[in-house]
C-alpha cells in the first residue's frame, strides 16, 4: 500500500465572477521512506499542491474534487479536529521562510516544548530533553544555549535547522519541504539539503521537496514530478529526467541552469512566462512558449504516455513513441 496517494486532484479559487483552476487532475503516489520532488517555475502550482495535501488551502481556494489518501485515510473528508491529528504528527511541513513559522516573542525552547506537549502528555522536563536532543540531531552547536534564545538571535541557516528539528519532534511519516533553502546562501543551502537527506534516510521518513531548481532536486530526490500551469507534465526517476528530459518544458528548465552556460555568457531562458490563472491557454498550456508546438497542441490537452521509464504529457513525445513502435513492428 502507498503511504500517500493523490488521485485526480482539482483545486479551484472561487472568485466573484468566475472559478479559476489552480490544480488540474493531479495524481501521484509516495511510498514510505521515498523522496520525491515537485519542480516548476513560480505559478506552476507546486506550493498549492503541498498545501492541499494537508488541506491548508486558504479561501477563496478549495479542493474541488479528487482524493488524497494517507494509507487508507481520506484527508479531503476530514474535519479540522481530525486534520490536526494528522498535521505535524503524520505529515509535517517546512516553509521557505523560517520566520513565518517561528514566533518572534517566544524562545526556541518554548516553541519546541509547546509543540511536543500539544500532542503528547509528558512533563515539561521530558519535553525539554526531547527538544534539546532534536536540536543536537540537526547539528546545532550548544543546543542547551540555543534552547533559551529567540529566533532573531539565530542566523538564517540556524533558524532553518530549528524548523527541521521542530518537524522531527513528533516523528512524522512525511515531510513536505516548500523551497526550504531559497533564502539561504549556496554553502548553507548544501548543508541544509544534506541534513534533510540524512534525516529522511536515517529515520525512514518520506520527503516531498518543492523547488524551482532541478540542480537542488538532483541531490535529494529519487523521483521528480515536473509541473506547469497546474498540470504534471512529466514524471520519472530524477536521474533519468535530468539526463534525458522528455518534455520541452523540462528541457527548458534544465537549459536554464547556470551550469549549462559558459562563464561570461548570457543565461538560457524559456521564452515567455507562466500563464496566470485567468489567462490559461487552451490545449497544452505550454504551447505558447514551446518551440515544437503544433495546431493540435493549441486545441487539445495531451494525455500521459510512457517514454522509457518516464511518463510525459506531450504530443511530440507521443508521436515519437508511436513512430518507434511502428518501426519496430515493420522490422519484425
Amino acid at each position: 500500500m502507498n503511504l500517500l496517494s493523490v488521485s485526480n486532484l482539482n483545486v479551484n479559487f472561487k472568485m466573484k465572477k468566475q472559478e479559476l483552476a489552480a490544480l488540474i487532475d493531479v495524481s501521484f503516489t509516495l511510498n514510505r521512506g521515498e523522496r520525491i520532488a515537485i519542480v516548476g517555475e513560480s505559478g506552476a502550482g507546486k506550493s498549492i499542491l503541498g498545501f492541499s495535501i494537508v488541506n491548508l488551502i486558504s479561501k477563496p481556494g478549495y479542493i474541488k474534487s479528487g482524493s488524497i489518501k494517507l494509507e487508507n485515510k481520506e484527508l479531503t473528508k476530514m474535519n479540522l479536529r481530525q486534520l490536526q491529528e494528522i498535521r505535524g504528527k503524520r505529515i509535517a511541513m517546512i516553509f521557505q521562510d523560517p520566520m513565518m513559522t517561528l514566533n518572534p516573542v517566544l524562545t526556541i525552547g518554548d516553541q519546541l516544548v509547546e509543540t511536543i506537549r500539544s500532542h503528547t502528555k509528558i512533563t515539561y522536563k521530558d519535553a525539554r530533553n526531547i527538544a534539546i536532543e532534536k536540536l543536537h540531531n540537526v547539528q546545532i552547536a550548544s543546543p542547551e544555549t540555543r534552547f533559551d534564545q529567540y529566533p532573531h538571535e539565530l542566523s538564517g541557516g540556524m533558524r532553518q535547522r530549528v524548523i527541521i528539528a521542530s518537524v522531527l519532534l513528533l516523528n512524522p511519516d512525511i515531510i513536505i519541504a516548500d523551497e526550504p533553502t531559497t533564502a539561504l546562501d549556496v554553502t548553507i543551502q548544501a548543508e541544509i539539503l544534506q541534513l534533510l537527506l540524512a534525516i529522511c534516510r536515517d529515520n525512514g521518513v518520506a520527503l516531498v521537496l518543492i523547488s524551482h531548481d532541478l540542480g537542488v532536486v538532483s541531490k535529494v530526490a529519487e523521483r521528480t514530478l515536473v509541473m506547469y500551469a497546474g498540470h504534471i507534465v512529466e514524471e520519472g526517476p530524477t536521474l533519468e529526467i535530468i539526463n534525458d528530459p522528455q518534455h520541452p518544458y523540462t528541457q527548458g528548465l534544465l537549459n536554464a541552469l547556470p551550469q549549462m552556460t559558459l562563464p561570461g555568457q548570457r543565461l538560457n531562458q524559456i521564452q515567455g512566462s507562466m500563464p496566470s490563472l485567468t489567462e490559461r491557454p487552451t490545449g497544452c498550456a505550454f504551447h505558447p512558449r514551446c518551440p515544437y508546438a503544433t495546431e493540435k497542441c493549441q486545441q487539445e490537452q495531451p494525455s500521459f504516455i510512457h517514454s522509457g521509464v518516464s511518463s510525459v504529457a506531450c504530443f511530440l513525445v507521443e508521436d515519437m513513441v508511436n513512430d518507434f513502435a511502428n518501426q519496430d513492428e515493420e522490422d519484425r
